[in-house]
């Protein structure tokens, strides 16, 4: 394309010096130059213009007539500048002039972004570049003028968006990230700026993976690579509750959405962080207070039912005491019948039956009924009941780290029961560690023949020895406040789900507790909902 405008260039200087002499050859020759001038001139979709050292027209194409709206006419011989707004109409004399005494060049030979003004006076972006030819000596100036308008006003609706945009981006109160297919971030909102401590001069430009703990940090690259490869998703379209680690190296919990969009330079991804701390902190209170007005509620109605128990478990244990007190005096008479002495052991059996009737019933009162039970990845369920149970870990300064095995078979279990479990563990490490200075919460998952075990570690204080065989127990617990049930309805949710919950003291002090699963059979998936 750039060729065909140098040859269009040369040919209107050819075609303006012809004029200038006014003595144009009838050979057949130039009869041929003649035409192929014209049909390169006439056919150009650009305007050209030629000018003589004055400013004054000497040839248009086709083209500038059709944009500015004249007829050859109404354009030759006139100076230039008619075709130009102020204040460029008031100065081209001037600067030609300057030109051509200095030799100064402002376009010439260089080309830029200028106005135009049509005859109807619209005036219109143009893209003017301008060459020089000389005739006989005498410079004449060939310029050539594309219309910008569309590409102008495309630039505008661009600019125009790209303010929405920022608009929407430096206001709304999550977090806004953009990355790139390699993982590079290419903008981070103010938002994103408060929430994680970084500027964006510090993230930009670097991998987005600096605001993850471990193991996500070292899994994310592979990760984006595999879904670029195949199109498997875990978070992208989905969304989910993890971990971010601010730059002081805190971690705290939040939801993150993702979403991609793909562009002619490749495929980005927008993530959407919302800070959890503080509402999973008020959720946190909520649910607190419900669970004690339940556990308050339950004992409330258990002491109203304390006296009528006590009625109901005093007559059948006076009863076995009776019968066993009657059954050993026979006995050492001597002289009971085999028979009486069975009959009086037999309705001892009943008493004490009876007895055992009135505890079941107090125990199906206070447990919880049948769990729905289904297929579940264990690590899913650890990661967000983590980061729920992160909830005021920026304040307590506590770094978390997972070490999740990926190859874990699934658990058939009630994902509520168990989350709630993982969830007062970790609560319960973090409220260990607030009176140490090495505050370090490790969370693991690892296979173990055909057991799934989930592990909790901190490092607190430990447990007191004289606890350590009663940890499990109700009513028994390391608090200030607190019932010292949690524990207690841990295990048996645990053991409920067949699995076992136990507790360790680490060699490196505080202590680990240990979950573990069967993993789910092929006829418990066939039969779950």
């Amino acid at each position: 394309m750039l060729s065909l405008w140098r040859y269009a260039l040369i040919w209107t200087a050819a075609r303006s010096t012809a004029t200038l002499n006014t003595k144009a050859s009838s050979s057949n020759g130039n009869g041929a130059g003649e035409s192929l001038y014209r049909a390169v001139v006439d056919t150009a979709v650009d305007a050209i213009v030629v000018i003589d050292r004055t400013g004054a027209i000497r040839s248009v194409n086709e083209a500038t007539q059709r944009l500015f709206g004249y007829s050859a006419s109404e354009l030759v011989g006139h100076n230039v500048n008619m075709l130009m707004p102020e204040p460029y109409a008031g100065e081209h004399d001037d600067y030609l002039m300057n030109y051509l005494r200095t030799g100064t060049k402002k376009i010439i030979g260089i080309g830029r972004e200028v106005a135009g003004k049509r005859k109807d006076g619209s005036v219109f972006p143009m893209e003017l570049s301008v060459g020089e030819a000389r005739d006989g000596g005498e410079p004449i100036f060939v310029g050539i003028i594309r219309d910008i308008t569309e590409r102008k006003t495309a630039e505008i609706a661009l600019r125009e968006s790209e303010l929405r945009w920022r608009s929407i981006v430096d206001t709304v109160p999550d977090a806004i990230i953009v990355i790139d297919a390699s993982g590079m971030v290419e903008s981070f909102s103010p938002a994103a700026e408060r929430l994680f401590g970084y500027t964006a001069d510090e993230v930009v430009g670097q991998n987005v993976k600096m605001l993850m703990p471990q193991p996500y940090r070292s899994q994310h690259d592979s990760y984006l690579a595999r879904y670029m490869r195949t199109g498997e998703r875990r978070i992208i379209g989905i969304g989910r509750i993890v971990v971010g680690q601010r730059k002081g190296g805190e971690t705290f919990p939040m939801e993150l959405a993702v979403g991609e969009f793909a562009s002619p330079s490749g495929n980005f991804f927008t993530g959407f962080v919302r800070d959890l701390t503080d509402r999973q902190e008020a959720e946190r209170r909520i649910e607190d207070l419900q669970t004690e007005l339940l556990h308050a509620s339950r004992l409330s109605v258990m002491g109203q039912m304390a006296s009528t128990m006590a009625h109901e478990l005093n007559q059948p244990l006076t009863a076995v005491t009776n019968y066993l007190e009657a059954g050993r005096h026979l006995i050492s008479s001597g002289a009971a019948p085999p028979e009486r002495i069975a009959d009086l052991m037999e309705k001892a059996v009943a008493q004490a039956q009876r007895a055992g009737e009135v505890i079941r019933q107090l125990r199906q009162f206070v447990s919880k009924g049948e769990t729905e039970r289904r297929e579940q990845n264990l690590n899913q369920l650890v990661e967000e009941a983590l980061a729920l149970g992160l909830v005021g870990a920026r304040q307590s300064g506590v770094r978390v780290s997972l070490e999740l095995d990926h190859e874990l078979p699934p658990v058939m279990v009630d994902p509520v029961q168990i989350q709630q479990v993982v969830l007062n563990l970790v609560r319960n490490a973090v409220e260990a560690m607030e009176a140490v200075e090495r505050r370090e919460l490790t969370i693991a998952t690892r296979m173990s023949g055909d057991t799934i075990e989930a592990s909790v570690a901190d490092t607190g204080p430990g447990i007191p020895r004289e606890l350590a065989d009663r940890l499990f127990q109700p009513f028994v617990t390391t608090k200030k406040t607190g019932m010292g049930l949690g524990l207690s309805i841990c295990r048996e949710i645990v053991e409920a789900h067949h699995g076992r919950l136990t507790a360790e003291a680490r060699p490196e002090g505080g202590t680990v507790f240990s979950l573990m699963l069967p993993k789910a059979n092929e006829d418990e998936a066939a039969d779950a909902p």
